[in-house]
């Protein structure tokens, strides 16, 4: 492949990543809005989900944008991080 079809290449596999990741987010944030609404939470707890969702979504973008392209797209065809929603948890004192 030559480098810029190799970068392109790269580019659709984060990109892809990306997007399913942040799907798998967004539909965690939907069971808790939706568990608010049925009154099995509050909404501090809704809350604190819609916070840990903009923290995980936060660490997700950092890891496809922060580093060269074809690392990234490397890193996701090896293993895959998919702890997104753990990350981005409040650290506890």
């Amino acid at each position: 492949m030559a480098p810029s079809s190799e970068r392109r290449a790269a580019w659709e596999t984060v990109g892809a990543y990306h997007e399913a990741q942040l799907g798998l987010l967004l539909e965690r944030v939907g069971v808790e809005i939706e568990r608010f609404r049925a009154g099995e939470v509050d909404a501090f707890e809704a809350d604190q989900a819609l916070f840990q969702y903009s923290r995980a979504a936060k660490e997700l973008w950092k890891f496809c944008n922060g580093a060269d392209v074809e690392w990234v797209a490397a890193d996701i065809r090896e293993r895959a991080p998919n702890q997104w929603w753990e990350r981005g948890a409040p650290r506890r004192r």
